[in-house]
C-alpha cells in the first residue's frame, strides 16, 4: 500500500518493515578456531601458482636492491644508522615491488580473462532462485541522495529479467531529528512513486550501538532469516541492475562462496582532487584488481560495501566481538570488513573478488583535506588489525590482508624517516647537515660519496617503480581503441594521463606527512570521530588550510633552505616543493572542474554516462524539489 505524506506521522515504525524473520548471530571467539559445518569444500585451483608468481618476484627484487644498497653502505663499516636505513629501504621497497608484481600479473590476466564470467555456464532458468536484501546503512546522510540512489536501483531491477527476488532496506542510525524527518518523507515519497512490486523498507534504530556493525547485526537478528543473501551498500553506493543480478547469479551458482566483492568505480567527481582519484581508479585499477583477484582467489577481501554475502554464513561465522583496550575498556572493531572476510574464510567459506562485474559505483572525498580526514579514521581501524592478526584459525592470506592494510599506513612514517635520514646525510658532495653541525661526531656514519648522476639514477628508479602500475593501467587503455575513444580520444587520454602523473607526484609527499600524523595520533590513543563523509564540493578557508598543513609547510621550507645551502641532496627538491606548497596545493584540490566543463581527467563514465547514474541524478533532483515544497511529517 502506498504511503501518503499526511499518513506518515500516524504509522508506527514496525509498519515500515516486513514480518520479522529472526536469525541468530553469535559473537565469535578470536582465541579459538571455528569451522562452519554448512560450508562446503572446493577443489584447489591455480591460486598457489599465482601467489608464487606475485610474491617471489617482489621478494627477489627487494633482495637484489638490499644487496646493492648494503654493498654501497659498507664503506666505513656498519652502525645503527646504516642498519636502520637498510631496514627502511627493505620495508618500503617490498610493498612497491609487490604492487608492481600484482599489476604485472593482472596485465597478463587482463587480456586473457578480463571478460570471462564464471557462473559455470548455467542457463538463466537453472540458476537457483534467491531472496536478496539490498542493505543501505546510513548515519546523518543526505536523504535525497540515499533514497534517490535506492529508487534508481529498484527501478532498474523492476524491468530487468531475473529469477531472484529483491528487497531494499534503508537502515538508519541517524541521530539528528531534522534529517530523520527528511528520511521519512523521502521514504514515503518513494513508496508513493515506485511500482507496488518494488519492495523498499525503512527502519531507524533508537540507539546506534556498535555503529555500522551493530546496525547490520540488528537487521540480521531481526529479519535476516527471510533472505538468502544480503548485498551491503554504503550511503553513496550505486549499482546497476545488471551488476546486482550478476553478483546474485554468481553467489547462487557457487555454494562455497560466503562473500563476493565487486570492484566499485568512482563517480560524481567535480573537484580537481576528486577527479584525480576518479581517473586514477578507473584507469589504473584494472591490472591491479585483476592481479589481486588472481592471486587471492578464494581468500580475497571485503571492503565493507558493494558486495553480496550469504546471510546465514555471515550470521554464523562473522559476529564481531569487542577488543579489550589498553586501558581495560572494550573497544569496537572499527574497520570491520577485513575482519569479517577473515572470519568467513576461517569458517570454511570462500571469499571472492570479481572485478569483471561492471556497474558498481561509489563516490570519493572532494578535497585533499576531506581525504586526509577520512584516512585518519581508516588508519585507526587498520592499525587495530595488528591485534586481530593472531586470531586462531585464520587463513594465512586473511592475515596478510590485515597486515597489508596496517602496513599501507605504517609505510608513510617509514618513508618519512627515510626522507629525514636522506636529508641529514645524503648530500654526497662532502658536506651534509650532520657534518655541518658536528664535523667529528663519532656516532655518525662515514657516508659514501654519491655523485649527482647516481642521485638522479636512484630518483628515476624509485619513481619508475612507484609509477609502474599506473603505466600498466594506461597500457590496457591504449591497447583498446574503443576504450581510448571512451576517454575522449587518444589525445585527451594522453593529456589526462600526464596531468594525473604530475599531480600525483605533487600530492604524494603531502599525503605521506598526513598519514604519518594519522599513525602518530592513533599511537597516542587519539580516538577519531567517525562522522559522515563530506560529499559536497565546498572549499576550505585559507586559515583552515594553513592550520591543517602547517607541519608540511614547515618541513618543506626547511628542506628548501637546506638545498639552497648545499646541505641537503638536490634530489629531494620535488618533495620539498610539494611540502612547502601544501597550502596552495590543498586549495587547488577543491577547484571545481565540473562547473567549468573541462574534459581533462574525464573517464568513460563521464563521456558516456551509464543509465543507472542518469536515473539516480533524476531521482535525486525529483526528491530534492518535491520534499522542499512539502510539509514536514511533524507539522
Amino acid at each position: 500500500m502506498a504511503l501518503s505524506m499526511d499518513s506518515v506521522k500516524h504509522i508506527d515504525m514496525p509498519a515500515f518493515m516486513p514480518a520479522r524473520a529472526p536469525l541468530d548471530m553469535p559473537v565469535q571467539n578470536l582465541r579459538a578456531s571455528y569451522s562452519d559445518g554448512d560450508a562446503p569444500g572446493w577443489r584447489r585451483t591455480r591460486a598457489r601458482l599465482w601467489k608464487l608468481a606475485t610474491f617471489l618476484p617482489a621478494m627477489v627484487t627487494t633482495a637484489l636492491l638490499l644487496t646493492a644498497f648494503t654493498d654501497w653502505l659498507s664503506t666505513g663499516g656498519f652502525g645503527w644508522l646504516e642498519y636502520l636505513l637498510i631496514a627502511l629501504v627493505g620495508l618500503t621497497f617490498f610493498w612497491i615491488s609487490l604492487s608492481v608484481a600484482t599489476a604485472s600479473l593482472g596485465l597478463i590476466g587482463f587480456f586473457l580473462t578480463s571478460n570471462r564470467m564464471t557462473t559455470q555456464g548455467l542457463p538463466k532458468n537453472q540458476i537457483p532462485t534467491q531472496n536478496v536484501a539490498l542493505l543501505v546503512p546510513i548515519y546523518n546522510e543526505n536523504p535525497n541522495d540515499v533514497f534517490g540512489n535506492a529508487a534508481a536501483m529498484l527501478s532498474e531491477l523492476d524491468v530487468l529479467p531475473s529469477q531472484h527476488n529483491f528487497s531494499l532496506f534503508v537502515l538508519s542510525d541517524t541521530r539528528m531529528d531534522d534529517i530523520a524527518d527528511a528520511e521519512l518523507r523521502a521514504f514515503a515519497r518513494l513508496r508513493h512513486k515506485l511500482p507496488t512490486d518494488c519492495n523498499i523498507f525503512y527502519r531507524r534504530r533508537a540507539t546506534n550501538s556498535d555503529r555500522k556493525t551493530g546496525n547490520l547485526a540488528d537487521w540480521i537478528e531481526g529479519w535476516g532469516g527471510g533472505y538468502d543473501a544480503m548485498l551491503v551498500l554504503d550511503a553513496d553506493s550505486l549499482m546497476s541492475g545488471e551488476a546486482i543480478i550478476a553478483l546474485s547469479d554468481e553467489l547462487a551458482c557457487d555454494p562455497s562462496a560466503g562473500l563476493i566483492q565487486s570492484a566499485p568505480e568512482l563517480i560524481g567527481a567535480e573537484t580537481l582532487f576528486a577527479r584525480l582519484q576518479q581517473f586514477s581508479g578507473t584507469t589504473y585499477g584494472g591490472p591491479l584488481s585483476v592481479g589481486l583477484a588472481m592471486w587471492s582467489n578464494r581468500e580475497s577481501n571485503y571492503w565493507g560495501h558493494n558486495a553480496i554475502i550469504r546471510t546465514r554464513a555471515f550470521a554464523t561465522s562473522a559476529g564481531l566481538p569487542r577488543l579489550r583496550g589498553l586501558r581495560g575498556a572494550d573497544r569496537l572493531i572499527m574497520s570491520h570488513d577485513y575482519v569479517e572476510a577473515g572470519l568467513l574464510r576461517r569458517a570454511g567459506w570462500a571469499v571472492r573478488f570479481m572485478p569483471q562485474i561492471k556497474g558498481s559505483f561509489e563516490e570519493t572525498p572532494p578535497t585533499l583535506v576531506d581525504y586526509a580526514l577520512r584516512d585518519r579514521r581508516w588508519c585507526q581501524g587498520n592499525l587495530q588489525h595488528l591485534r586481530i592478526i593472531p586470531t586462531r584459525g585464520l587463513h594465512a592470506v586473511s592475515r596478510f590482508h590485515m597486515l597489508h592494510g596496517a602496513i599501507s599506513y605504517l609505510l608513510s612514517p617509514a618513508w618519512f624517516a627515510l626522507l629525514l635520514v636522506w636529508a641529514l646525510l645524503a648530500n654526497g658532495e662532502g658536506e651534509n647537515l650532520v657534518s655541518y653541525f658536528s664535523d667529528s661526531n663519532p656516532t655518525m656514519p662515514v657516508w659514501p660519496h654519491m655523485s649527482t648522476v647516481n642521485s638522479i639514477l636512484i630518483l628515476i628508479f624509485m619513481y619508475a617503480m612507484l609509477l609502474a602500475p599506473k603505466f600498466m593501467g594506461a597500457m590496457t587503455v591504449w591497447a583498446q581503441p574503443n576504450v581510448r575513444k571512451a576517454y575522449g580520444g587518444h589525445r585527451q587520454f594522453f593529456i589526462s594521463f600526464i596531468a594525473e602523473i604530475f599531480a600525483s607526484v605533487l600530492y604524494a609527499p603531502i599525503m605521506m606527512v598526513q598519514q604519518t600524523v594519522a599513525v602518530l595520533r592513533t599511537a597516542v590513543g587519539f580516538r577519531e570521530q567517525w562522522e559522515p563523509q563530506r560529499r559536497e564540493a565546498e572549499s576550505y578557508s585559507w586559515q583552515v588550510l594553513l592550520k591543517f598543513h602547517l607541519l608540511e609547510t614547515c618541513i618543506g621550507i626547511a628542506l628548501l633552505v637546506g638545498i639552497a645551502s648545499g646541505l641537503v641532496s638536490l634530489w629531494l627538491l620535488p618533495i620539498a616543493i610539494s611540502l612547502a606548497g601544501a597550502v596552495p596545493l590543498s586549495a587547488l584540490s577543491g577547484l571545481n572542474f565540473r562547473s567549468r566543463n573541462w574534459p581533462h581527467l574525464g573517464t568513460p563514465i563521464e563521456f558516456s554516462t551509464p543509465q543507472i547514474i542518469t536515473q539516480a541524478k533524476t531521482w535525486r533532483a525529483e526528491l530534492r524539489d518535491s520534499l522542499h515544497h512539502q510539509p514536514k511529517a511533524a507539522e
